[in-house]
């Protein structure tokens, strides 16, 4: 089991190998990198592959104590580092994408283009905030915990019964106060608005129409990044990524060739559209 080696942690990582260029993903809040089988089989070998476990989630080990999305950032270059690549896309899902936004900030020269979904550079709202704390508070209590997941896994996944029952079963098998300090680092993040216009990378920014991350907060990212590319995906959830798996891989494969595979590689470009399931 492969781990990249931080000052306090061991993120654990898998690689599909392979000669094409690499991109990073990272995983939703909750979630591991197992939610990213569907890009693997998809986009390897064209491209290789890899995702990885945040702190306190997956197979990562680390020491439970606080940390936010810029040490999450630092994380990811680390995966980066272990496996010896200087330049990489970057992206993820949601929390995913909220760390690759401050990769591509901290290390610009090591972030060849970044892929964005469900994501936004927004701080929480105060209903956000609100909302969790009252979640986080019964996730605490055996006995609403269960009704809790469900409820979880049908605001992200939606109907789909299958991903949800293995979602459910997997958190209510995690333990609370690792939970509690995962969502620390998505509670307490920092606005970057105002500093999306140093990442000028290309980007794609893949917004479904049902998420939990507001409309006009996924324009604005791709709005304020200089060279975006915004994709909408019709009637999905959160984890369009595993519920939509054609539009979203096309989506991912037609924006790196566009700007990432030296062969194909055309001027950036802005573009809206919005793709079926």
């Amino acid at each position: 089991m492969p781990f990249a080696r931080a000052i306090d942690a061991e993120i654990h990582y898998e690689d599909s190998g392979g000669e094409g260029p690499v991109v990073l993903l990272g995983h939703e809040f909750l979630m591991d990198r197992t939610m990213f089988a569907s890009q693997q089989t998809a986009l390897t070998p064209e491209f290789r592959m890899v995702t990885w476990d945040a702190r306190g989630h997956g197979s990562t080990r680390d020491e439970g104590l606080p940390f936010t999305y810029w040490t999450s950032a630092r994380d990811a270059l680390t995966v980066l580092d272990q496996l010896g690549v200087e330049r990489a896309v970057v992206g993820g899902i949601s929390q995913g994408g909220y760390i690759a936004l401050r990769a591509a900030l901290l290390a610009p020269d090591r972030v060849a283009a970044l892929v964005l979904i469900s994501s936004e550079a927004h701080e929480p709202t105060p209903a956000e905030l609100a909302n969790a704390r009252k979640f986080l508070d019964k996730w605490h209590e055996d006995g609403p915990r269960p009704m809790l997941a469900e409820h979880l896994a049908r605001r992200l996944i939606g109907d789909d019964d299958w991903y949800r029952s293995v979602w459910v079963k997997r958190w209510l098998e995690r333990d609370p106060h690792g939970t509690e300090v995962a969502a620390g680092a998505l509670l307490g993040r920092d606005s970057i608005l105002a500093r999306l216009s140093e990442i000028t990378c290309p980007a794609l920014v893949i917004h479904p129409t049902r998420s939990s991350i507001p409309h006009a907060h996924a324009r604005q990212l791709a709005e304020g990044l200089p060279t975006a590319r915004y994709v909408e995906i019709e009637g999905a959830r959160q984890t369009a990524n595993m519920t939509h798996p054609v539009a979203v891989n096309t989506a991912i494969r037609d924006f790196l060739h566009d700007h990432v595979v030296p062969e194909s590689r055309t001027p950036s470009q802005r573009t809206v559209r919005s793709l079926p399931r």
